[in-house]
């Protein structure tokens, strides 16, 4: 009988290339770090919020300060909002250009994953949202709120609750929240654009026409590029288009592919040295003075019984789930990939789940969706805050369920007996690591033999007389 013809099925989830896998555990120890500090901010603001000190919570971001002559005097929330963020905005935007150029979107079989997942993941809970504000007679506004993934938030639940995972399902994760970014990115330009001002528009087009230049030009120093970073961001909260636009703009031009005489490309240069101010500073103190809302049994009662509270919650953890696993199943289904042989569906569903936690994003949309009413703005975070926490719990409990397997994964991949820096499981057809392992275990034998040969007192130590 002839052998059956073999198949090139692609594996989803399969084992990533050594440098992705290096670059992948960098990029989520940042995102870790920074989402323990983001949860341990957001803790902070709804305690400030919910004491006797809420009045100054409400004074301290309440508090105007800036230029007035350049449109510039913000409140500190605002400037939270549209400043900081922007920094968050500008390492999504190098993120999207070196998963363009040299991750797994700049391959089409590999990038039509995560990008089918993201957009499922983000189509069905707009349209949990939008029906369940049909049924109760609700407000269409806040339909992009529970749209958005958190990262760091959903990485600070894995940190917290000491959850494993496999780093494919942690890239898989990072690159359906990369092209999650991309499209609220759009959502807020598209949908959250007051009324143009073309004069400071094309100011801020120009700047990054000669942003674009010196970078091109090879011109080098911080000195030139963050006071010109600084006016593109300044024309651009004028010109009426959301300011962080304008840091994703930035991001997305600088060159993430390596030279010869290269060690790592510019943009993964300047990730790298942005991605603690992103992390550590910025997105935490957006989520001080953003996610401070007051919390008794009555408003967490109205957030399951308002038609736009509920979509929120029922999209981040109905919508996300449904959206993200369905889209990831079909992506796979059509494309005829098989899901990894150490891998089950359930697995995927688990990560779908706590791809639910909305938080950095999700709190600044609710606040350009219901722009002039305090309350609605502030239900809606509540929303978000109960919605992740409840994506949070569920994906905790399903991810714990396979935490014995994942954590086997995980030694596997970092095993490295040879000492050599290369995990072990790199070099299996490598014939110069299996003549290292050989003479190791040899070395070991041989000290093995050279113990048990020697005379001992009960102390396991050489008696003999010198």
């Amino acid at each position: 009988m002839p052998a059956p013809a073999p198949t090139n099925n692609r594996k989803v989830f399969g084992r990533l290339s050594l440098p992705e896998r290096n670059f992948v555990a960098d990029a989520l120890r940042a995102e870790t770090v920074g989402g323990v500090l983001l949860l341990v901010a957001a803790v902070a603001a709804l305690i400030w919020a919910n004491t006797p000190l809420s009045d100054s919570y409400e004074t301290v971001r309440k508090f105007y300060i800036g230029p007035e002559s350049l449109g510039l005097k913000l409140n500190i929330q605002h400037w939270a909002a549209d400043g900081l963020l922007a920094i968050f905005f500008f390492v999504a935007g190098i993120e999207l250009k070196r998963e363009l150029v040299a991750g797994d979107l700049r391959d089409p079989k590999a990038a039509i994953l995560p990008v089918v997942a993201a957009i499922c993941g983000m189509a069905v809970p707009a349209l949990v949202y939008v029906l369940t504000n049909l049924a109760g007679n609700g407000s269409q506004s806040g339909w992009a709120v529970p749209t958005a993934t958190d990262i760091a938030f959903a990485l600070a639940v894995l940190a917290v609750l000491g959850t494993s995972l496999p780093s494919a399902l942690r890239a898989f994760l990072l690159t359906l929240a990369v092209v999650d970014d991309l499209f609220a990115i759009m959502i807020i330009a598209i949908f959250f654009t007051n009324d143009l001002n073309f004069a400071a528009l094309g100011g801020a087009v120009v700047g990054l026409a000669v942003f674009w230049l010196l970078l091109r030009k090879g011109v080098r120093g911080w000195y030139i590029y963050i006071p010109l970073a600084l006016v593109i961001w300044g024309l651009m909260y004028n010109s009426g288009i959301h300011a962080t636009i304008a840091g994703v703009a930035m991001g997305l031009m600088l060159r993430c592919t390596k030279r010869d005489d290269e060690e790592h490309s510019p943009g993964e240069h300047i990730e790298h040295l942005v991605r603690p101010v992103s992390a550590g500073l910025a997105v935490p103190l957006f989520a001080l003075f953003s996610a401070g809302v007051g919390v008794t049994g009555g408003a967490l009662a109205d957030v399951f019984t308002q038609p736009q509270t509920l979509g929120v919650v029922l999209g981040l953890v109905v919508g996300k789930t449904i959206g993200i696993f369905a889209g990831t199943w079909l992506a796979a289904r059509f494309t005829r990939a098989e899901l990894s042989d150490d891998l089950a569906w359930p697995d995927v569903f688990a990560v779908a789940s706590l791809a639910g936690i909305g938080f950095t994003v999700s709190l600044l949309i609710g606040e350009l969706a219901f722009a002039g009413d305090e309350a609605m703005i502030d239900e809606v975070k509540a929303a978000v805050l109960i919605g992740s926490l409840i994506a949070a719990v569920l994906a905790g409990f399903l991810l714990k369920l396979r935490n014995a397997k994942y954590r086997k994964m995980v030694e596997d991949e970092e095993r490295d007996e040879d000492l050599d820096g290369i995990p072990d499981i790199y070099e299996q057809d490598n014939p110069a690591y299996h003549l290292r392992m050989a003479e190791i275990l040899e070395k070991k034998a041989a000290e093995h033999r050279r113990l048990a040969e020697l005379p001992t007192g009960g102390s396991g130590k050489d008696d003999s007389p010198a």
